[in-house]
């Protein structure tokens, strides 16, 4: 099958929630967890993890890392931070050269304790001396952040197959509980571990979903989110369409949730990487996904500059609503479109002004500076009543005015970003990764957001020594969750 290259305190069953406080069991009062999605430690503030999968730990290449950095009521912190690894006290596995732990992340309160939880996708871990390959690490949240964590691994070897290679969580049956849903490199490709997921690494039931003989999807990638506005998740999947011609064209569907669960029901702009945000402010998600290697409408083998493609929801389901194509040439979009700008490498959604719309930052990591290539850039579109469009965009490289760095060749500014508001001002900041910074030792970006947006003023950078982790070749940043 062709694969798309692209890498604690536990509440006790007498608990009880009194005045904002948990009772424990012992009798000792603690703060109730935040409930809000990304908050590792449940102080209310948004917390933000970052990858560094080719980093070295105990000695070996390419075992992996991921930094998290803890929110504040001043935005994100590096004081508050951890560093997780397969080295890490209570985290299973050992660290071992070529893991990559961390290229593949996401999060959720899988356990409905009400703090969220990060999930780890080690699809590169071997299963003992068996030629399976592929583990799901969930690291716990807890009143004292990510500590313990636990594998999950299929029960049956024709899941094993890089188990991982992406994750993704949601109640995709709306019953109230987290579910997982994981890929691997084999039938079937999707599987949906249904929540909650015991602290021992037990899911409620285990589904699999063979996208490929339902769709003609090889699926690589699943995205999140809720289209339609009901109590259930829907997940996007994107991946290669089977062809007898070597072209695998990318394709996109959704998967809509429900009470009995994931069901396949419209097809959609075909990508690489995707989210789920409501940018027209009318209670439904809308599916933005972007395509780096788009030339037309019908996507080729080849690619210009890149595109991003917005396809409405509603009620019931996919808007009727003709979808948006935008490329760096759309009206009010700052720079060109040229080949091999990778316009929609990265995105993600979130209100960086506090007007209610949801905001799409797009990362180009192939944008060249003059004559230095791939140095990068980050471009903030945003939402509107009219939808996504041009109008008062605004973009970001190293060589913008305030922005810390200059732009150089092969940094990749933009190749990972994140809108998060980690300081709870209603107002998303933008965090950007250049996983090849400095010879790819990788760095992120954090930058400040006000009434009108995403500002450069106060905008700071950081690498892997200024959390405590491992120094030279890691791709630090090449992966944000929250």
């Amino acid at each position: 099958m062709q694969k798309h290259l692209r890498t604690t305190l536990a509440t006790t069953a007498s608990a009880a929630l009194v005045g904002g406080l948990l009772l424990a069991a012992g009798g000792t009062a603690v703060a109730a967890p935040s409930g809000i999605q990304g908050d590792f430690n449940g102080d209310g503030y948004r917390d933000l993890a970052i990858a560094a999968p080719l980093g070295k730990i105990s000695g070996k290449s390419g075992a992996g890392y991921v930094a998290v950095v803890y929110g504040t009521k001043n935005g994100l912190d590096k004081s508050k931070r951890a560093i997780i690894s397969q080295a890490t006290t209570g985290v299973p596995g050992v660290a071992e050269e070529g893991d990559f732990f961390g290229d593949r992340l996401t999060t959720g309160d899988l356990d409905g304790d009400g703090y969220t939880d990060l999930v780890v996708g080690v699809h590169s871990e071997r299963i003992g001396d068996s030629d399976s390959y592929g583990v799901i690490t969930v690291v716990w949240g807890g009143a004292s952040g990510l500590k313990s964590a636990v594998d999950i691994s299929a029960p049956l070897p024709e899941y094993r197959s890089e188990l991982g290679w992406d994750v993704a969580s949601g109640d995709f049956d709306g019953d109230g509980r987290t579910d997982l849903a994981a890929l691997n490199n084999s039938m079937p490709g999707l599987n949906i571990f249904k929540g909650p997921i015991s602290r021992t690494g037990k899911a409620a039931g285990l589904v699999g979903i063979d996208t490929l003989d339902q769709t003609d999807i090889s699926a690589d990638k699943i995205i999140a989110g809720n289209v339609n506005g009901d109590g259930a998740t829907d997940l996007l999947v994107l991946g290669q369409q089977q062809s007898d011609d070597d072209v695998y064209p990318t394709r996109g569907v959704l998967y809509k949730g429900g009470k009995s669960g994931l069901k396949a029901s419209s097809k959609v702009a075909g990508g690489y990487e995707a989210v789920i945000a409501d940018v027209d402010k009318d209670g439904y998600g809308d599916i933005v996904t972007g395509n780096f290697m788009e030339k037309s409408a019908d996507e080729p083998n080849g690619g210009h500059g890149g595109a991003v493609t917005v396809t409405y929801g509603s009620a019931a389901g996919l808007s009727t609503r003709t979808p948006v194509r935008i490329t760096q040439d759309t009206t009010g979009i700052p720079g060109t479109a040229t080949k091999g700008d990778r316009f929609g490498w990265g995105l993600a959604a979130g209100d960086t002004n506090g007007d209610g719309y949801a905001d799409i930052a797009i990362g180009a990591p192939g944008e060249d500076t003059g004559s230095a290539i791939d140095t990068g850039r980050v471009t903030v579109l945003r939402g509107s009543a009219k939808g996504l469009t041009g109008t008062g965009s605004i973009s970001f490289s190293q060589n913008t005015a305030g922005v810390p760095g200059v732009s150089e060749a092969t940094d990749q500014f933009g190749a990972s970003v994140r809108l998060t508001d980690s300081n709870r001002d209603g107002r998303a900041e933008l965090v950007a990764g250049a996983f090849a910074e400095n010879e790819g030792a990788g760095s992120v970006w954090l930058f400040k957001s006000g009434t009108s947006g995403v500002t450069t003023t106060g905008s700071t950078s950081f690498g892997a020594a200024s959390v405590g982790g491992p120094t030279g070749l890691s791709y630090f940043g090449q992966v944000l969750a929250g």
